[in-house]
């Protein structure tokens, strides 16, 4: 028994151990509850973003992301299920792929970044949890998001970082490398958090490494050590949310 008995209680150990790990796909799913969670399947978003009217509506599985632009020509931007298109005067454009693939990516990309965490869970994410940390003596899991090439967009290369609070589980950080035009490394800290209708949204103070080789991977570091240089604000103003049945 002397032998038996420490034998037991280290499977006993190893066992809840393992029960009580949390995974990458646990955590951003408690992150997209505590931001909205089902709230956002069946919503209309109205937000102002640098002076540009932006409009998300998501209902029973369709969805439309849209910009308006402030023109003389109405213009309209639109991404629905099955693909991007433009508006102007009510009657659609047609554009060369190659601006219509620019387009595209700037209007997703604005609705993506208003409405985090909620996008991470599309069936092109790839989630890895990574060894957590503490920023500003707060603890944080820090999942790593990659893309896979079917559905993951023209920038699906891009490699990016989120640190989601361990208390809260709200997305306090992010950080993405992209290799468009040169490519570079960008780490917001979100700011100004607010509740509409139960949907959480918030803005980002937007910054990038003074130094060009730096390791991706270590930029909270850096940006616990003031190596990093703030470029802009990513401010969403006038935000309405409807929710639909």
């Amino acid at each position: 028994m002397k032998f038996f008995l420490p034998f037991f209680f280290l499977i006993l150990i190893s066992c809840n151990q393992t029960k009580t790990e949390i995974t990458a796909q646990q955590i951003v799913d408690k992150a997209i509850e505590v931001a909205g969670g089902n709230l956002y399947n069946n919503a209309e978003v109205t937000f102002t973003f640098r002076n540009i009217i932006y409009k998300s509506v998501r209902q029973n599985g369709q969805y439309s992301l849209q910009r308006i632009l402030p023109d003389t020509l109405n213009t309209i931007d639109i991404i629905t299920n099955e693909g991007f298109y433009r508006l102007q005067e009510s009657e659609r454009v047609n554009l060369p792929d190659s601006l219509a693939f620019r387009y595209m990516e700037s209007v997703n990309s604005v609705h993506y970044f208003n409405q985090l965490p909620y996008g991470l869970n599309d069936p092109a994410v790839k989630k890895k949890l990574l060894p957590p940390v503490s920023i500003k003596g707060k603890d944080y899991y820090k999942i790593e998001v990659t893309f896979s090439e079917e559905g993951g967009g023209v920038d699906f290369e891009d490699i990016f970082i989120y640190w989601i609070s361990k208390e809260a589980f709200t997305v306090d950080y992010l950080a993405y490398k992209f290799f468009t035009n040169q490519g570079g490394i960008r780490f917001r800290e979100s700011y100004n958090p607010r509740v509409v209708e139960g949907i959480r949204f918030v803005d980002y103070k937007n910054f990038r490494p003074k130094e060009k080789d730096v390791d991706f991977y270590k930029i909270d570091q850096l940006y616990e050590n003031d190596k990093l240089v703030e470029l802009s604000l990513i401010e969403t103003q006038k935000i309405s949310v409807k929710l639909l049945n």
